[in-house]
């Protein structure tokens, strides 16, 4: 499966963007998708994921309540909608997909097979 990611850009702080990760080649209700970030000199992190079923989301604890991830299975598309945007908040996001049918969502990076090329996302203050 490939994915792409995008919808990055410059926001101001408190202001709002929706990320978009679109996928070719296979189903994405098949996976759990993850969104995941990197700001230059630190680690990727979690950020959000939603089950393969559908029927669970999780999300980092920087970001609950201010970021929502969902899934058009029509479209083969999961989106990232990001509120009350934070200068912290400023990073690449990559979507990713884990093949596993895990019982759970993992924050893992490594139990992702499959990762989008990222997109930017910077926040002013």
């Amino acid at each position: 499966v490939q994915l792409q990611a995008y919808g990055g850009g410059l926001v101001q702080a408190g202001g709002s963007l929706r990320l978009s990760c679109a996928a070719s080649g296979r189903t994405l209700s098949s996976y759990t998708m993850g969104w995941f970030r990197q700001a230059p000199g630190k680690e990727r992190e979690f950020v959000a994921g939603m089950h393969w079923s559908g029927g669970s989301t999780y999300y980092a604890n920087s970001v609950k309540g201010r970021f929502t991830i969902s899934r058009d299975n029509a479209k083969n598309t999961v989106y990232l909608q990001m509120n009350s945007l934070k200068p912290e908040d400023t990073a690449v996001y990559y979507c990713a997909a884990d093949t596993r049918l895990a019982l759970l969502i993992t924050t893992d990076t490594r139990r992702y097979d499959y990762w989008g090329q990222g997109t930017l996302v910077t926040v002013s203050s």
